[in-house]
């Protein structure tokens, strides 16, 4: 006999987990789909550029970003190398020592978040908003506000 305990969901918590997590693996699926269409790079450019854009002077420190998206430390490294080297982004340092460092937005990088976000936008809209009706959408959002 399986007996359900404190520890243990409720079946309509599994299908809920469930049918989140395969909502999110679809959705995103396609939003890089679209992104891949219109040749634009990879969402994770996206979130790294959109947290840039949005903060204080254009700039935050790597371990900011971190907290601010879903990319672990070595990914993020990694992508912000490739940022760089694409020239979306700069590092600059600020301690003496030359161990903190910036990672600011540079002007090509602004260009390229807002072109990504007119297909962004698009492909939420498409695959998601149209699919919700307003108040869905503010039940949903509200829902899932309890996990922040």
């Amino acid at each position: 006999m399986n007996e359900k305990n404190e520890t243990t969901p409720s079946d309509a918590a599994v299908d809920a987990w469930i049918g989140l997590m395969r909502a999110q693996q679809r959705l995103l699926g396609q939003i890089e789909a679209d992104l891949k269409s219109a040749e634009l790079p990879p969402l994770g450019w996206y979130d790294v550029l959109w947290e840039l854009v949005r903060s204080p002077e254009g700039r935050l420190r790597p371990f900011e970003i971190e907290e601010r998206t879903l990319l672990a430390q070595y990914n993020l490294s990694r992508l912000i190398d490739r940022l760089e080297k694409a020239g979306l982004v700069q590092r600059q340092t600020f301690d003496r020592d030359g161990r903190g460092q910036w990672v600011v937005v540079t002007e090509k990088g602004w260009a390229l978040q807002k072109r990504m976000w007119t297909v962004y936008a698009k492909a939420i809209e498409a695959n998601f908003g149209a699919k919700l009706s307003k108040a869905d959408a503010a039940t949903l959002g509200s829902l899932l506000a309890r996990f922040s």
